[in-house]
């Protein structure tokens, strides 16, 4: 059999183009990341000041609490716009199942970033000195840097979606949550709480090296089996006489 479209993407964009972005990264000679980052942190810097009240309480409210449960309900409309999409009649059970393997993927990364990644380094707006602090010029509790920004916690948990919708879901709909990572990671980037490889690479590289593992091996197909196994049972008991019933678990397990 021939590798399915998932398989073939998640293999294309795990090989060269993640071991590049890595090695650019790890070789100190090349100052590519390092300039890309600075560039970035202060072409959004220099915006934020006391000339811009209006543009600086709006990025602080795209840095809060209650911006980051706003995109994880974002992400919510979009998942089950998907599911509303899938005009199979064992959708609501497919999408249930998906949803549970996508949080656990996402629990599980999480840990080993905490867990397994020694790595770490202060965001821009603690490295430099002269970095001017959202913090400072509104009156509301908003997050402007971290001890510790590598990799981008957000942005990764928005790679790990947009991962399953590219796999599960329309084509559009999939669009729609790239779109988000792009997004949704912004805000972080722009007030200096991370910097822009800790998404773009720092990020990227986990959820292209983690995702393929799940997407592109038999652990992809549980949902889908889980979801058929109880519609076979359905169909078998409203088909079966009563007294065949008790045959349906040893037929589910031979599935």
């Amino acid at each position: 059999m021939g590798a399915s479209p998932v398989s073939s993407v998640f293999e294309k964009l795990q090989g060269v183009p993640t071991s590049a972005g890595l090695i650019s990264w790890w070789i100190p000679a090349l100052d590519f990341w390092p300039d890309l980052d600075g560039r970035v942190f202060w072409a959004f810097n220099h915006l934020i000041s006391p000339l811009n009240p209006h543009w600086d309480t709006l990025l602080g409210l795209l840095n809060t609490r209650f911006f980051d449960a706003a995109a994880f309900g974002l992400m919510g409309v979009l998942f089950c716009w998907a599911m509303l999409e899938d005009s199979r009649p064992d959708r609501y059970r497919r999408w249930t199942s998906l949803g549970i393997t996508m949080l656990l993927t996402a629990g599980i990364i999480s840990l080993f970033v905490l867990r397994a990644i020694s790595y770490g380094h202060a965001s821009p707006t603690r490295v430099f000195q002269h970095a001017q602090h959202l913090s400072d010029l509104v009156s509301f509790k908003t997050k402007d840097s971290a001890s510790n920004s590598f990799p981008g916690d957000h942005g990764l948990m928005l790679m790990v979606f947009a991962g399953y919708m590219w796999a599960f879901a329309p084509r559009r709909i999939a669009l729609w949550s790239l779109a988000f990572v792009v997004i949704l990671s912004a805000p972080r980037i722009m007030v200096g709480a991370h910097w822009f490889s800790d998404v773009y690479l720092g990020s990227l590289s986990i959820a292209l090296i983690i995702l393929p593992w799940v997407l592109c091996t038999p652990v992809a197909t549980i949902s889908d089996s889980t979801a058929a196994t109880k519609r076979d049972s359905v169909l078998m008991t409203r088909t079966l006489p009563d007294r065949g019933a008790r045959w349906i678990p040893a037929i589910t397990m031979k599935k």
